[in-house]
């Protein structure tokens, strides 16, 4: 089924436009994925990034916060590169280009949830704390919501992409009621041992 992919903000595709029209507009190079393509490069899938910090036990999923807009770079029929937009003062903003194995994951994890027979908003989920990039399938009949909105529901899908930390399989579907407490776990620190004090003599 056709995912519902939500309207990224205009001034961030502007900026990605601008920064695609004119290399001297960003500061960075290119990536050589860029740099080496064939043709016009055009900006599709804008995915709002969300990043999870933190994630603390409390019986309530986790709160996340809407921090940029990623644009798949499309050059021809390929997906080659990416770019991410940020929030400024000002508003938003280009921020960078990318590429690399996250790119190739994200459309193959989009085709996944294309052939779903659920109707999802696609999104895209950082942990920071564990290198973990998930896109997130916000389900159902609220799947057309803004996709500022920053609570996972216990029903959404969370698909990792590869690489995956260890442990968690890429490219699998986990329902966020799920996954989210296994992320919890791996973030709790150990409780603190204490150490025996010897027996009087």
């Amino acid at each position: 089924m056709p995912l519902l992919v939500p309207p990224a903000p205009a001034p961030a595709l502007r900026s990605v436009l601008a920064a695609l029209g004119s290399p001297t507009a960003v500061r960075e190079a290119r990536p050589p994925a860029l740099r080496t393509a064939v043709g016009p490069l055009s900006p599709e899938l804008p995915l709002p990034v969300h990043v999870l910090d933190g994630i603390i036990p409390s019986g309530r999923p986790p709160r996340t916060r809407l921090t940029g807009w990623r644009f798949l770079i499309r050059s021809g029929d390929r997906t080659v590169a990416a770019a991410d937009t940020m929030l400024t003062p000002d508003g938003w903003a280009f921020s960078h280009f990318c590429e690399g194995p996250y790119i190739a994951s994200s459309m193959l994890a989009l085709r996944q949830a294309e052939a779903m027979t659920g109707r999802y908003q696609p999104r895209l989920l950082s942990v920071p704390e564990l290198y973990m990039l998930t896109l997130w399938l916000h389900d159902g009949p609220e799947a057309g919501a803004d996709a500022s909105e920053a609570m996972p529901l216990p029903t959404d899908l969370l698909v990792p992409l590869a690489p995956a930390p260890p442990g968690i399989a890429s490219h699998r579907p986990h329902r966020a009621a799920d996954l989210l407490p296994l992320l919890t776990h791996r973030l709790t620190p150990p409780a603190a041992t204490v150490p025996l004090l010897s027996q009087p003599a």
